[in-house]
This record gives structure tokens, C-alpha cells and sequence, in this order.
């Protein structure tokens, strides 16, 4: 989501300053490209070669060494964000009064891309007056301002202040700066994970779906603009952006129910979770004692979610079906296609190493209602979210 992203990332002088040797390191994992700028106090907290060294970029902090100017114009038209983390409450006075006393601050005077700052300071210095004061300024210029976080200080006191965790700051920059429009406006139902059928207050029929393929079309729907709604089996899994609706629940029934519920409203429906296909028909009030040698269950069918959704979808609904095989691939998923009326089939097999329930990794086939096909290589699960949300995309408008 952040791949090819060209990152400044601007340090100042707190003690909060060594989470930017790790958010640096996260950056440069999701396949950004950073540059790092310091002031001199920050270079009390952070080393320069540590962060050059993660980066794979030179370390800027003086205007001119060596008789050569940093281009700190250069440096502000380069980046797609200049992110500055920490914010020290000096810098921000200077941010707010327009002051220019270091190459980070005649950096963001210049800067031409998206600002966004991540204050870090004692919770007396946070609360103050001026610096309230200075935050509402620096919004006002149109920059970014990430919420500060509760917890201990540097001082030693509990409270308001600590800088906002690498992992939230790039999910800020995912979310509020990065994200897309090509499913703005639309409302997106995405399934996902396992459904565990009862036998017992203990026991149940599932399987081995992990729902990492669902929480990542979750989240790529959400990048592009989507309202998602996002209805989960028992999973571990998590979804990356709290903006994204999760509704929890645990049978097949009680999938079905939300999805018919919430289908009448919804532009995209994507239903890629393992629902049972059978659920036993008597559920025990009570544990069942292992008694006999033998314990014969009798199973009735589910209600099939994408048939059902299939016969009630209008014209302007997009329905996506998940097709899991193990032979007959091709066939048995245009089979699938026809007979539920949906507009596209994600066809797995079992058969392609790496690719299905477990893997953070999948190879997928999707199959649509033009009877054209199209063939994805193994990718990370979150690389096939993102194929997947660019094909709905460009087939919206085109049923």
C-alpha cells in the first residue's frame, strides 16, 4: 500500500526520537523510499549512521557542509510526504510562526507534498496553552496532525503526550494520506474466514481458513476508497484501519443472516470466506461423553450465501464468489459462476504450492461472466487483495 512511496522523514530533538529508527525500518519494509532529515538536538538521540544505514540514504542536518548546499527546495518537491516524528514542542512554535533556523524548518517552509506531524512531548508542554495554540495553527496550514498517545513519559509522570507508535503512523499515512478513490463512495461487503458448525457446547465442524485472504481485501477495499463492512468467522486476524466496519460471527447461519440483512444496501459484495457447506442438525445442550466406539452425526445443508445474494442482486450490485478446488478447477468454478448468478469467480487450488488456507501467500484464477479468464502468479496475500480490488474496479462499468 505504501510500495514506491517516496517518504522525508524529518526528526527533531525528543526522547521520543528512537521510535523513528524503528518507523524508519517499517517504512523501508513496506517499500518506501526514505530520506531522513535531523536537526542537531535530534542528533542527541538518534545516530545518524544507524538511520542512513536503514534508509540506504545520506543523512541531511546542516543547510551546507563542506561548502555544499543542501537543497532543501529539492528535497520538499521530492517527497510524496514530508512526515516529521517526533514534533518537538520547540519545533512546532517554530512550524507555527513561520520560523527558518535549520534545514528541517526551511524543508517544510518549501515542501510542496502533504505535511504530516507527530508531536511528542510531556503532557505539561502538550496541555499548554501555546501549544494548543500552535496545533490548531499548523492544522490550519493544512497539515496533518497525529493524536498524541497516553501513557508513561520521559518524565516519569502518566498522561498525555508520548508519540503515536510507528505502526499507527503508518497506518495514519495509509489511511488518511495514501488511500484512494476508485471505490469512493461505495458501500463494499467483504466475508471472510472459517464458520464453526456446533456439535456441542465444546465441538464443532470447521475448517482451515484463516481469513487472511478476507482481511486483505478488507483492507485494499478500504485504500481505495470504500466504506467496507467486513463480516468475519473465529479468526486471529485483524483489520488494519478502524474505519473498517468488523461484525464478528461464528455459523453459517448467523454469516447469512448479516449478509442478506446488509446486501439491499451494499454496491460490492466479495464473499470470500469458507462457509460450511453442511451444519449438524441436532446441537447438544450438553458436552457429549465418549461412550460408544462410534458417533454418527447426521448434517443438513447450509443456506448458500452467494446463491441466495446471486438471486436477489440487482443490476448495479457487483457479486464476487470464491471457488476453492481440487480438480476439475476451470470447470467446476464456471460451473459455480453460471449457477449463482455472480458477476466473477476467484478460483484457488489446493494444487498450487503455497497458495490457500494457512499461507500468507495465494495464486488465483479470476473467472467472469464475459467468459474471460484471467491468470494471477503467486503473490503475498496482500498483493492478490489489491489485483482483485483493481479488477472490480474496471469491471464496474462494464456489466
Amino acid at each position: 500500500m505504501l510500495k514506491g512511496k517516496k517518504i522525508l522523514l524529518g526528526i527533531t530533538g525528543s526522547i521520543a526520537a528512537y521510535k523513528a529508527i524503528l518507523l524508519t525500518r517499517y517504512l523501508i519494509k513496506d517499500g518506501c523510499e526514505v530520506k531522513v532529515l535531523l536537526t542537531i538536538a535530534a542528533k542527541e538521540f538518534v545516530s545518524p549512521l544507524v538511520l542512513s544505514t536503514l534508509s540506504k540514504n545520506e543523512v541531511f542536518s546542516a543547510l551546507a557542509t563542506d561548502n555544499q548546499w543542501a537543497n532543501h527546495v529539492e528535497l520538499g518537491r521530492w517527497a510524496d510526504v514530508f512526515l516529521i516524528a517526533p514534533l518537538s514542542c520547540n519545533t512546532l512554535a517554530k512550524l507555527a510562526n513561520g520560523l527558518c533556523d535549520n534545514l528541517l524548518l526551511a524543508t517544510y517552509l518549501s515542501a510542496t507534498c502533504p505535511i504530516v506531524l507527530s508531536p511528542a512531548m510531556d503532557e505539561d508542554m502538550w496541555l499548554h496553552p501555546a501549544t494548543k495554540r500552535n496545533i490548531d495553527i499548523v492544522k490550519q496550514f493544512g497539515n496533518y496532525v497525529i493524536n498524541v498517545n497516553s501513557g508513561e513519559l520521559a518524565s516519569g509522570l502518566f498522561g498525555e503526550g508520548r508519540m503515536a507508535e510507528p505502526e499507527e503512523i503508518i497506518d495514519f499515512l495509509k489511511s488518511k494520506v495514501f488511500r484512494g478513490s476508485n471505490l469512493s463512495g461505495l458501500n463494499v461487503l467483504i466475508t471472510a474466514g472459517p464458520t464453526y458448525e456446533a456439535l456441542d457446547p465444546v465441538r464443532f465442524i470447521g475448517n482451515h481458513s484463516s481469513g487472511k485472504m478476507g482481511f486483505a481485501l478488507a483492507d485494499a477495499a478500504f485504500m481505495e476508497g470504500a466504506n467496507v463492512t467486513l463480516v468475519t468467522g473465529p479468526t486471529n486476524q485483524s483489520t488494519s484501519f478502524a474505519e473498517i466496519e468488523r461484525i464478528d460471527v461464528v455459523s453459517a447461519k448467523e454469516m447469512f443472516d448479516v449478509c442478506m440483512a446488509r446486501f439491499s444496501s451494499i454496491d460490492v459484495g466479495i464473499m470470500s470466506a469458507a462457509v460450511a457447506d453442511y451444519t449438524p442438525i441436532f446441537v447438544s445442550s450438553d458436552k457429549v461423553k465418549k461412550k460408544e466406539d462410534s458417533w454418527n452425526i447426521e448434517l443438513t445443508k447450509t443456506k448458500d450465501i452467494l446463491f441466495e445474494l446471486g438471486l436477489i442482486k440487482r443490476n448495479n450490485q457487483f457479486l464476487m464468489g470464491f471457488a476453492l478446488e481440487t480438480n476439475n478447477e476451470l470447470e467446476n468454478a464456471q460451473a459455480k459462476l453460471s449457477r449463482k448468478n455472480a458477476d466473477c469467480i476467484v478460483l484457488n487450488t489446493l494444487k498450487d504450492k503455497e497458495a490457500g488456507f494457512g499461507f500468507d501467500t495465494n495464486k488465483i484464477t479470476i473467472l467472469h461472466k464475459s467468459g474471460s479468464i484471467h491468470n494471477f502468479e503467486l503473490k503475498s496475500k496482500t498483493e492478490v487483495a489489491i489485483d482483485i480490488i483493481s479488477f472490480i474496479h474496471l469491471n464496474l462499468n462494464n456489466e
